[in-house]
């Protein structure tokens, strides 16, 4: 069974979406077509009743040859928001769709494949979101009939197998984590970032039944992810600090194509598979990161790299992701660091106490002397690639004075995977070199309002 999910069903401060399930091959790129652009990405804490506020919108027009209608390479642009936020994090990046565009809030996701967007429902008894996207106010906008070939119940690209509506359109369906249902049609849509920049028509859903208020931008490798079909090379994001003052959002950065700042990264290659493998544990389309161990303060941790490393059946993957906040690791890697903390801090952990149901390295006392106590962790990867956590972000708060590792089993999830989630990422560009199938990193200030 291939891995379905990565983001935890019964914590608040997650969004609750699937892993499309994606045995065919990797997405087929035509990496001479780079596309850049920019936008701030936005960490923001979710509720029923967020605004979003518009502020500011511009792109600078450069060149780039795409068949008949191209996506122009920018020299600079920004394209800014502010929201207010009551609770948890996520990474919402607001893109323009359609013509006109009809702007569109998105959860950047770089651990699911189809891109989707909550479309207007004309329901008397149900007025629909405020944001949601009316398919009537766009000129570019199609439905897939159900004779395309995606609409085939041998296509394993969706959770549920396609189907025909009463309106002989193309209907998919897939679940939430937490066992809630989100459906809609399968359409054509261009993101058009001006009169002269646009993406080509990308096949999204159009989301008329669902619980969440935002639709998602899939980014993993699937053939059907944002980054797929529009064809870019690359893209990055910035993850700025978490804030705990009310009122105030921290913004990062996200770039499509190149990033000014790439000159400093450093990059490690993806680890590849054969496609004849079978390995049901695994998600073939994620970003699976060669993972060699984990240090806290200066000790690294006896955890043997095996367990970084995808098995025969795909157990002990390690992928990156956005759409998850905390991190998750198998059982054998977990243990070794609640070994770790249990040694240094173990008096002040919150007995009996276990986070969402996977996570049990939680306390109620100060966390800065905790952290101090803990010191900084750090992921290590080949080629002497790492990500440090300081001490002082150690630790996240889960709300009610306590504040957790920012860690979880992930066989709680009902996986057998080891997920980075955007928690660790804080501060970190994190670029994703498609042309070259590599991650890159590289240390930054993704609070500062240009990064």
């Amino acid at each position: 069974m291939a891995l379905l999910f990565y983001h935890l069903p019964f914590l608040p401060f997650l969004f609750l979406f699937l892993h499309f399930i994606a045995s065919l091959s990797s997405p087929t790129q035509n990496l001479n077509d780079t596309h850049s652009f920019s936008f701030p990405l936005t960490s923001l804490r979710i509720s029923p009743d967020v605004k979003v506020q518009t502020l500011s919108s511009s792109l600078v027009a450069g060149a780039s040859k795409h068949g008949t209608r191209r996506l122009a390479r920018p020299n600079s642009g920004s394209y800014n928001y502010k929201t207010t936020f009551k609770y948890s994090m996520a990474l919402i990046v607001t893109l323009p769709i359609g013509t006109p565009p009809q702007t569109q809030q998105m959860v950047l996701d770089t651990g699911s494949q189809l891109s989707w967007i909550q479309c207007h429902k004309k329901l008397a008894k149900k007025p629909p979101p405020t944001a949601s996207f009316d398919p009537s106010l766009s000129s570019s906008f199609s439905v897939l009939p159900c004779n395309h070939p995606l609409c085939k119940p041998r296509i394993p690209d969706f959770t549920l197998p396609t189907s025909c509506d009463q309106n002989r359109l193309c209907h998919y369906s897939y679940f939430y984590a937490d066992g809630t249902l989100a459906e809609g049609n399968l359409v054509r849509e261009k993101i058009t970032f001006s009169r002269s920049q646009s993406t080509p028509p990308l096949i999204l859903g159009c989301a008329t039944d669902s619980s969440e208020d935002k639709g998602i931008l899939g980014m993993n490798l699937g053939r059907f992810s944002f980054a797929s079909q529009s064809k870019i090379s690359k893209f990055s994001y910035c993850v700025p600090t978490r804030r705990t003052k009310p009122g105030v959002s921290a913004t990062g950065s996200f770039y499509l194509g190149q990033n000014p700042n790439s000159h400093g990264f450093q990059y490690i290659n993806l680890l590849a598979f054969p496609q004849s493998r079978t390995m049901p544990n695994m998600d073939p389309l994620a970003y699976t990161l060669p993972m060699l161990g984990i240090k806290m303060g200066a000790k690294k941790l006896a955890i043997p790299m095996h367990v970084f490393r995808p098995d025969a059946g795909g157990s002990g993957q390690t992928m990156i992701d956005s759409g998850s906040e905390f991190t998750y690791l198998v059982d054998e890697a977990y243990n070794k660091v609640r070994e770790e903390v249990v040694r240094l801090v173990g008096p002040r952990l919150k007995k009996g106490y276990v986070y969402g149901g996977v996570a049990d390295m939680c306390f109620d006392g100060n966390p800065v002397q905790i952290g101090r106590l803990i010191g900084d962790m750090v992921l290590e990867f080949e080629k002497g690639v790492e990500i440090r956590v300081p001490k002082g972000r150690v630790l996240a708060d889960v709300g009610g004075g306590v504040h957790c590792l920012g860690i979880g089993r992930s066989n709680m999830l009902g996986i057998a995977s080891n997920i980075i989630g955007n928690f660790h990422q804080q501060n970190l560009w994190v670029e994703f070199d498609l042309a070259n199938r590599r991650v890159g990193f590289g240390k930054a200030d993704c609070s500062r309002a240009a990064v």
